[in-house]
């Protein structure tokens, strides 16, 4: 055989090999160009993942944060099916480097997929955003009530107790507001020390509240006994609204899904996107003139 007839066949044979290594150059590619074009979905839809919580943390309502919630789910299942597809495409290309990279990223995403769990779960519950709503509601509405009947009691009492009565009423009245002012720095605080102060307060606030409406009875005369009772009536639903404010707030789910947002989450995003970066870089590099 011919020396040339024998480089010929060499040269064949490394083809051979080549392609049974790595494939047909044309599949090749065609993997080549599927892997660079999920793993820029992957960046996408992991964005909006992160992007998807966060909307449920600032949402200013439960329809919005659940409606967030569902979009955090949606994307974290694209994420899924985008690694899982982009690892194929690897194994199929036999990318030990790019796959070593993907692992490293599946395992930043446990991370943060548990962190971001949590945070959706505690931003859905909304229970400072339900505190909220019922300071400015039943709460709000319990006072104004309070305040009417105050009003219509010290309408009918006899003018030489009249003084008296004013100074009671304004007693009992500036303490349930005093009780409305302290329900918004409640629901904001995350210390649980500062919340018991708040709490003690309270409780002082409508026991001097309950005082002067006591006091308040023994002037007043047989036709206000109707408007004081109804007065007891509404102080008691300024209790039990302020009982359940501080139930909901002590929970603070909407506080702690903002701290962890906050604080703990850029580190886990900054994890997951480092390597995809990485990765978006060794695939296009990738190709023909690759030293591999």
């Amino acid at each position: 055989m011919s020396r040339k007839a024998t480089l010929i066949l060499v040269l064949l044979g490394l083809v051979a090999l080549l392609v049974a290594c790595r494939g047909d150059p044309t599949t090749v590619m065609t993997r080549l160009e599927e892997s660079r074009r999920v793993v820029a979905t992957l960046r996408l839809d992991f964005q909006q993942m992160a992007d998807a919580s966060n909307r449920a943390v600032m949402a200013n309502s439960e329809e919005a944060s659940a409606a967030a919630a569902r979009e955090s789910q949606a994307a974290t299942s694209a994420v899924e099916k985008d690694a899982a597809k982009l690892a194929e495409l690897l194994q199929g290309l036999n990318y030990a480097n790019e796959t070593s990279v993907l692992s490293e990223f599946k395992a930043r995403l446990s991370e943060y997929k548990a962190l971001d769990t949590r945070i959706v779960t505690l931003a859905v519950e909304n229970t400072n955003l339900k505190a909220q709503a019922l300071a400015f509601g039943p709460a709000s509405e319990a006072a104004a009530a309070f305040a009417a009947s105050l009003s219509a009691t010290r309408s009918r009492v006899p003018s030489k107790a009249l003084d008296r009565a004013e100074l009671l009423s304004a007693q009992a009245l500036l303490a349930v507001r005093e009780i409305q002012v302290l329900h918004a720095p409640h629901i904001a605080e995350r210390d649980e020390a500062t919340m018991a102060r708040m709490e003690k307060q309270m409780v002082d606030l409508d026991v001097k509240a309950r005082s002067a409406l006591t006091a308040l009875t023994t002037l007043a005369p047989a036709e206000a006994q109707t408007s004081l009772a109804e007065g007891l009536v509404a102080l008691d639903r300024c209790k039990a609204a302020s009982a359940q404010i501080i139930e909901l707030s002590r929970r603070n789910t909407n506080v702690l899904a903002l701290d962890l947002s906050l604080r703990q989450k850029p580190a886990l995003v900054g994890a997951c996107n480092r390597p995809l970066v990485a990765l978006q870089a060794a695939l296009a590099l990738e190709g023909p003139k690759s030293s591999r």
